[in-house]
């Protein structure tokens, strides 16, 4: 990978890390904005508490090349659920969802073993 390349993903990583860490904190911190989006979304508090728990722990391992690949992967699938939970309960633009949907990605297959 080029200099060029490996620095414009590091950035990518960390902007990434910095929003899913933040996001993730609010939920963990029960933040009511985030309470009663899980409330409206029906599903319990309980899933509030993970899915925070999983953007602060994505978030983190996007910051480690060696883990990068997967929590790119697992950070994907939690981004599909909020496009999804946007588009049918939620309302609002998803377009947050789908550009930190996209970001995971690129990051999981920039970052994949074997790569390079």
């Amino acid at each position: 990978m080029n200099k060029a390349l490996t620095a414009g993903l590091w950035f990518l990583q960390i902007a990434t890390a910095a929003i899913f860490l933040f996001a993730g904190s609010k939920k963990l911190m029960a933040d009511p904005q985030m309470v009663a989006v899980f409330a409206k979304v029906g599903v319990g508090q309980w899933f509030r508490v993970l899915t925070g728990a999983m953007e602060v722990g994505g978030g983190l391992a996007l910051l480690v090349p060696r883990l990068a690949a997967v929590a790119g992967v697992m950070l994907a699938v939690v981004m599909v659920g909020a496009t999804i939970a946007h588009l049918t309960v939620l309302g609002g633009s998803p377009i947050l969802a789908i550009v930190l949907l996209v970001a995971s990605l690129a990051i999981a297959w920039l970052r994949r073993p074997g790569r390079g």
